[in-house]
């Protein structure tokens, strides 16, 4: 919210007078919990991150997610957030 206030004023004072300023935060939320579990189910696919990596190194497989979900959050924060 404090983003949209700072850089889109005239779109975050629309959504107040609409009365639709929650809604729209809250599909956007939506719209990025959704990409984050595709990008990390498909970067983990091909990076061959499976369950039985998971089962026979856990520590890898623990660095190896967290560097997965790190890099889906900022594609959805180019994607999703940064592109109101």
């Amino acid at each position: 919210m404090k983003y949209l206030e700072a850089e889109h004023p005239g779109l975050y004072e629309r959504l107040i007078l609409n009365g639709t300023l929650y809604r729209h935060l809250a599909d956007a939320n939506e719209r990025a919990t959704s990409m984050l579990e595709r990008l990390v189910e498909q970067m983990a696919a091909q990076e061959g991150i499976t369950e039985n990596f998971k089962e026979t190194q856990p520590l890898e497989w623990v660095c190896r997610m967290n560097n997965i979900r790190s890099r889906a959050e900022e594609i959805i924060l180019h994607n999703v957030v940064l592109s109101l």
